[in-house]
């Protein structure tokens, strides 16, 4: 109807590109050539994807570089040349060098100016612009709000939807205060669209701002009743932020369980939708959205917990397993029976479920399952090991992480009922696993077999089979622990000893770990291996002394044994000497060779011991007495078991010593550190042996000139304040001692006036005890307004705990001072301490909020509490 101007403008943009409108005034006209005029008389720019294929056919990054810094040196051209024609094309090309690692701040300014354009196309790619380039840090940033402010009163939705999104992701504190009310009123907006996307702003402004969260609860509580299913997932999302950050909100909203109950209900039982079907499942995304916001609001609750036990008995049954979308499902769904107070039927159906994920084809399901198994094992054992066999066909498995968390749930699951079972499929898999899973895996059986094992015999011989299986890869504590049963098992130290000399007979090079002990061993009971009788198949026959002597001597000429292996070898060469009866003299020409050693700490051993051959040959049996039997104080809680208790089979206590706590050995752990007897820490303490006479002065004067000290009187020594103070020199040997019945190392001679170092009763107060992390306060008042607390952590998992943070706030009117921590590693049964000062001079009761944070198997945990529960009288 109008060709001439269809054809005379066809030369303008899209927007511009219209039939002659005469309600267009002059203004705009002119506004329309004055831009038609510019286009012509400035030359075009490079079009985004020719850009892109550039970049992409560059042959190297120096090439790729050179097409980036041309480009940009003409972008940076056009901005100061006010180039307002083709800004929103280069904004483009500067958003995509960004991505690709190149700097682009250069083009905030111009993101401004597009976002105060009045073109939708402008806008969004200043919005875009201004979501990649600014943050908070940035002072262009707070140029940005009167924008967002005006176009969140467009009257074009997408417009406004621009501004919610772009808010939602650079909002800083001071812009998300002052756009609240805005939001708020946008959440109750006549448009579904608009109310979904501030209904997701809002969410962003209260992880960002948690205080602005009651603007928002009237609006919230209105969108559970949407129909808009886009709406409805926003506003469960929304709810589930604001009662995780909030009791007082998690509370106000424990109201609507029924609502959510009957808005799952409703998708389980509808029938095909084809905008909301997904495989099959009818939304499921909005289905785990509110399985999340049921499990958050039934946490501790009985009563919320009641009301949906139904319809997550509904979920699990109902829900098809065939597709990854119902496993979705279900998987959030055993989350949430887990986590609430459920039934056992319906924490024994959600394991049962679990235990069908283990038997799926997609290891990324199996991976979840067993994950969620591991955090779930402690809630109800029993209906976990139901499904053991197929968690150890787990441990077989060619993924990585699905071998290294069954690893973790196998040794969660063993107890004295199936210790032998399970000891047997684990030694397994330390035999062919990687050797970044044998620390832990033989220091986890260790354990294991600390707690359950049905015999010493057994015990033993798990701990051989550890030494031989992980090979160099065995943690110290390991070492530690055998030489400790060895050393308290006493009828079963002639079998160990033959056991260890075969395998150190075998293999002499390859197991370090395996040779100290096995040095150790003979070193102590060299005398017990020549009388050992042989095996049941009599595979094994003692040796010779001739023989023993051999092996000692390629272990010492071997290149490839450590320092510390060639220490433990010498040191137990000289015993051996005190052991054996035909073989001293080429033990003495052994020991004589390290004379001359490069190593210094061999070398001093070699001139040490070989003293004992010559001038001291006469203190020699003394000094090498066999060590008296260490006894291992266990906790209490290796009598616990995972799963059934009430057939547990006692453990043996055969050859052990009585274990006995006296006021010794409290008065020793309150000189290592106050740490208290109850806690579950293992302490080697030695058998009580006789006292014997003292011996002559002369052979005492003999062992202080072996040792390197003067010469001393044998009389009693007296300090300033009178006291007596007996030399005590610590030995195998208790008959080497210089006696005085009058001194007390442990209880006060040493230190001062025994009448003032009497035990004191410290209060202790425990502020957290939680997935294995448990954190004991003892207080300790110093001074008339100031309380010392020593923080005790112990980590009673499996697992080793890193990065491990502390930290306290007290109110204003007290003063605080944390000295630094003993550690920030917990390994398992592992301990930190830390000591604290509260100064309070206005004598007000003690609050302390505390947060903690650690690494736990390479997830973050981050918790907080408020402890208040101090003693009232701990200021009297």
């Amino acid at each position: 109807m109008y060709p001439y101007y269809e054809t005379d403008w066809s030369v303008l943009p899209p927007e511009a590109n219209r039939r002659f409108n005469p309600a267009f005034n002059m203004a705009t006209i002119k506004q329309v050539v004055n831009e038609a005029i510019e286009r012509v008389r400035m030359p075009t720019p490079m079009r985004l994807r020719d850009l892109i294929r550039q970049i992409r056919a560059a042959r190297t990054a120096a090439e790729e570089r050179s097409v980036v810094n041309k480009e940009c040196a003409y972008i940076r051209s056009t901005f100061r040349e006010e180039d307002s024609v083709w800004r929103c094309r280069n904004i483009a090309k500067l958003l995509y060098i960004h991505m690709l690692g190149y700097p682009a701040h250069f083009g905030q300014l111009e993101c401004l100016k597009l976002i105060a354009s009045s073109r939708f196309t402008d806008k969004r790619i200043g919005y875009l612009g201004a979501m990649l380039l600014l943050d908070e840090r940035q002072d262009v940033h707070l140029l940005i709000t009167n924008c967002l402010k005006n176009d969140l009163n467009s009257a074009t939705q997408f417009v406004v939807g621009l501004a919610l999104c772009t808010l939602g992701a650079i909002a800083s504190p001071e812009m998300a205060r002052d756009l609240a009310g805005e939001i708020e009123r946008l959440m109750k907006s006549p448009n579904a669209y608009i109310r979904k996307k501030a209904a997701l702003c809002a969410f962003r402004i209260i992880k960002r701002v948690p205080e602005l969260m009651e603007i928002f609860l009237p609006a919230t509580r209105s969108l559970l009743s949407e129909k808009n299913h886009g709406v409805l997932i926003t506003g469960v999302t929304l709810i589930t932020e604001m009662c995780e950050n909030s009791p007082d909100t998690l509370n106000h909203f424990k109201k609507i369980v029924p609502n959510l109950v009957r808005i799952l209900k409703n998708l389980i039982l509808a029938g095909y939708s084809p905008e909301h079907d997904v495989s099959g499942v009818s939304d499921p995304f909005l289905q785990v959205k509110i399985l999340k916001l049921l499990r958050v609001l039934g946490i501790n609750d009985a009563d919320a917990s009641e009301a949906m036990n139904d319809i997550l008995a509904q979920v699990a049954t109902n829900t098809e397993t065939s597709k990854n979308v119902g496993n979705t499902i279900l998987y959030e769904t055993v989350l949430s029976i887990m986590d609430i107070k459920s039934e056992s039927g319906l924490r024994v159906l959600a394991v049962n479920i679990l235990g069908r994920f283990l038997l799926n084809n997609d290891k990324n399901i199996r991976y979840v399952a067993l994950n969620t198994l591991l955090r779930t094992v402690h809630v109800d054992t029993s209906a976990v090991q139901r499904h053991r066999t197929t968690i150890l066909e787990c441990l077989k498995d060619p993924d990585v992480s699905i071998r290294k968390r069954a690893m973790e749930l196998s040794f969660a699951l063993v107890n004295s009922q199936n210790i032998r079972t399970m000891m047997k499929e684990l030694l397994t898999f330390l035999e062919k696993t990687d050797p970044e899973f044998k620390a832990q895996c033989s220091s986890s059986i260790v354990m294991a077999a600390e707690k359950y094992a049905p015999n010493k015999r057994w015990h033993l011989d798990t701990l051989l089979k550890v030494l031989i299986a992980a090979g160099n890869y065995v943690r110290d504590d390991v070492i530690t622990s055998t030489i400790q049963l060895i050393s308290e098992s006493t009828s079963q130290q002639a079998y160990v000893s033959l056991q260890l000399y075969k395998a150190l007979s075998e293999d002499l090079f390859n197991k370090q770990p395996l040779t100290q002990v096995a040095v150790w061993a003979i070193g102590e009971f060299g005398d017990l291996l020549l009388q050992a009788s042989p095996d049941e198949d009599n595979i094994v026959v003692p040796p010779t002394e001739e023989e023993v002597i051999d092996v000692y001597q390629k272990l010492l000429w071997s290149p490839q044994n450590t320092v510390m292996t060639k220490q433990y070898t010498l040191m137990s060469l000289t015993k051996l000497s005190t052991r054996f009866n035909n073989t001293n003299n080429k033990i003495q020409q052994i020991i004589s060779s390290f004379c001359s050693s490069l190593h210094v700490e061999l070398q001093q051993r070699g001139v040490e011991y070989s003293q004992l051959f010559g001038k001291y040959s006469h203190l020699r049996s003394a000094l090498l007495e066999r060590m008296p039997p260490m006894e291992l104080t266990r906790s209490q809680s290796a009598n616990q078991t995972n799963g059934d208790a009430s057939d547990s089979e006692p453990r043996s206590n055969e050859d052990s010593p009585q274990h006995t706590v006296n006021s010794e050995s409290n008065t020793l752990l309150d000189l290592l550190g106050g740490i208290d007897s109850s806690t579950d820490l293992d302490v080697i303490k030695m058998n009580s042996q006789p006292v014997a006479p003292p011996i002559s002065n002369a052979n005492n004067q003999d062992l202080l000139d072996l040792l390197g000290l003067g010469p001393i009187s044998s009389s009693p020594t007296t300090d300033a304040g009178g006291n007596n103070i007996g030399l005590i020199m610590e030995n195998n040997n208790s008959n080497i001692l210089i006696n005085n019945q009058n001194s007390n190392f442990l209880s006060g001679d040493l230190f001062g006036d025994s009448n003032t170092s009497k035990e004191r009763n410290v209060p202790t107060l425990t502020a957290y005890d939680k997935d294995g992390l448990k954190i004991v306060f003892s207080l300790d008042k110093t001074a008339d307004s100031t309380l010392s607390v020593t923080v005790n952590t112990t980590n009673y998992t499996l697992s080793t705990m890193t990065d491990y943070i502390f930290q306290v706030a007290v109110p204003r009117t007290f003063q605080l001072q944390m000295l630094s921590p003993s550690g920030t590693v917990l390994e398992p049964n592992g301990h930190v301490t830390q000591d604290l000062r509260v100064t309070n001079p206005s004598r007000n009761t003690l609050r302390m909020k505390v947060r903690l944070s650690y690494l736990i198997d390479g997830n973050p945990v981050q918790d907080q509490i408020e402890v208040n529960n101090f003693p009232a009288d701990i200021w009297d």
